[in-house]
């Protein structure tokens, strides 16, 4: 029984199975999108789907010209909602790549854009650790085909569709 086992195990290889970092698979291939303009890409984004850990994200404005991205969050809980805001500071590291460092705190966590649609209506961002990914869109609802685009890229670029949380 045990030489049978050891010949499976030599069968196997011995490789251990590809790596998962966050909520994507770290093997795949990632990259941000060559159609960036970070003048068009400026304003408020709603956030229509998230990975868990951004369950309060409601939106995200980006301002070109700092660079600065601004986080908008609904926390709930007993004794109510309240909405707070969080300031990040960009330091571009190529088009459509940012490092984000939080004003308070000095958190930091890259930012890319994966792909926005031609009309600037859509975006995908995410990060190469897969720490996060977000579907952002300019409106809170409609664009289906857009956001239906959106998730393909986000399982192009390696991440787990099934951890996805779309907003209603």
């Amino acid at each position: 029984m045990l030489l049978l086992l050891g010949a499976l195990a030599a069968c196997s290889g011995g490789e251990a199975p590809p790596a998962q970092t966050g909520f994507r698979d770290a093997e795949a291939l990632i990259g941000a999108t060559s159609r960036y303009d970070a003048a068009r890409f400026g304003g408020e984004w709603q956030v229509r789907a998230a990975f868990p850990g951004d369950a309060d994200l409601k939106a995200v404005t980006f301002a070109p010209e700092g660079p600065t991205l601004i986080e908008q969050r609904q926390t709930c809980d007993s004794a109510g909602c309240r909405n707070t805001r969080t300031l990040w500071a960009l330091s571009a590291e190529g088009p459509g790549r940012y490092t984000m460092r939080a004003a308070v705190g000095g958190a930091e966590r890259p930012f890319w854009v994966l792909w926005v649609d031609e009309g600037f209506r859509t975006a995908v961002i995410g990060s190469p650790d897969g720490g996060y990914g977000w579907i952002l869109d300019r409106q809170a609802t409609g664009g289906a085909d857009r956001i239906a685009a959106a998730q393909e890229i986000l399982a192009f670029n390696g991440y787990d569709l099934g951890a996805l949380e779309m907003r209603p």
